[in-house]
């Protein structure tokens, strides 16, 4: 059988108000909807858990988002698979949650009866600084990524003023004539995601996503995202008025109000936003320099300014990563302690138990 699609995604990142996401939507009770809730500290093998189901779905030919944490992107912090109507989330802190309709809707799962806590005890001290440290570092990187925030929004206020409103809200009702399905009927869904964050490594984009799910691309080349930012969201409450499902990904910077990306799966459709910060580019894609929607004049007079809010923001993101990764390695002597604590079979067994259960 062909195995199916794997879509990586973000659900939180470190945001310039603080620790930003989206993981209460798996809290919000969908018909025929079954959420798992894991609970365990780190190290214990939840990533693990969720690629083992990720990979077993996928072999069933399911199209699975893969959900990875922003402070280290090689672990996941999530599954989602909308055609099994399943999700599973790790449910500790930055994102810690607990059910609204327990059983209903949503299972904790615990690992902690897998640690054994005798050998954490014996380490308490070791492993309480560790977390305090890891704690102030990621504070630290959040006030670089707070004042980088600020440098990006002050230009796409300088862009924004610019701008021709009228003429790019009329050109979003053609992209949206041209390219979105006609209405099926039914109410469209939306699901809120990040594709691109600041991590450890830098500023990350998941470009690979997009040429995953869609074989139509709409590249909006546009370097501020003001003009961007108002076509997406005409695009977005268009295919919702259509009655598409629909997977909104918001800009890191404004988690909550700037559509930075809008993928239309289900229509191999996507519309994503090009710039220094994430320079997406693919074959065949269709480009729309958003600067034709600008006063040149005004933009010009404002280059300066431009060039270095993008400099300093870029410097900052990278000071953030720094800490990031310094806070990484951290976690990763946390989870040393742990690893040599936790009964990994039993693990398994559980893991192996859902499976065969949820999936």
């Amino acid at each position: 059988m062909e195995e199916g699609l794997k879509l990586d995604f973000l659900l939180g990142a470190t945001a310039p108000a603080g620790f930003a996401g989206y993981f209460d939507q798996v809290l919000c009770p969908r018909a025929g909807w079954h959420s798992l809730l894991i609970k365990a500290g780190p190290g214990c093998g939840k990533s693990t858990m969720m690629r083992k189901i990720a990979g077993h779905l996928a072999a069933q030919d399911e199209t699975v988002e893969l959900i990875h944490c922003s402070s280290d992107p090689d672990s996941l912090d999530g599954v989602v698979c909308a055609g099994r109507k399943f999700s599973i989330v790790d449910a500790t802190a930055p994102h810690a949650l607990e059910p609204r309709c327990p059983a209903a809707v949503e299972t904790v799962v615990s690992l902690y009866d897998c640690i054994d806590e005798d050998k954490m005890r014996a380490h308490a001290a070791e492993v309480t600084a560790l977390f305090a440290r890891c704690g102030t570092l990621q504070e630290r990187a959040a006030r670089y990524i707070t004042a980088a925030g600020s440098l990006v929004t002050d230009s796409e206020r300088v862009a924004f003023a610019a701008a021709d409103l009228p003429a790019a809200r009329s050109f979003a009702a053609h992209l949206a004539l041209k390219y979105l399905p006609r209405r099926t009927g039914g109410e469209g869904s939306e699901a809120l995601r990040l594709l691109s964050a600041p991590t450890p490594r830098g500023l990350l984009c998941y470009a690979e996503t997009v040429a995953r799910a869609a074989d139509t691309i709409i590249v909006l080349d546009d370097e501020q995202g003001a003009v961007s930012r108002v076509l997406l969201k005409a695009l977005r409450d268009e295919a919702l008025a259509r009655g598409l499902d629909i997977l909104t990904c918001y800009c890191p910077m404004a988690p909550y109000d700037k559509i930075e990306h809008l993928l239309l799966p289900s229509a191999r459709l996507a519309f994503v936003t090009a710039n220094r910060f994430h320079p997406l580019a693919y074959p065949h894609a269709r480009v729309v320099r958003c600067a034709r929607f600008g006063d040149k004049n005004m933009l010009r007079a404002h280059r300066a300014r431009l060039r270095f809010n993008e400099k300093a923001a870029l410097d900052l993101f990278m000071q953030a990563a720094r800490l990031q990764s310094e806070a990484k390695q951290n976690h990763d002597q946390l989870e040393t302690f742990y690893k040599a604590a936790v009964d990994f079979a039993a693990v398994d067994k559980r893991t192996q138990a859902i499976i065969a259960r949820c999936c």
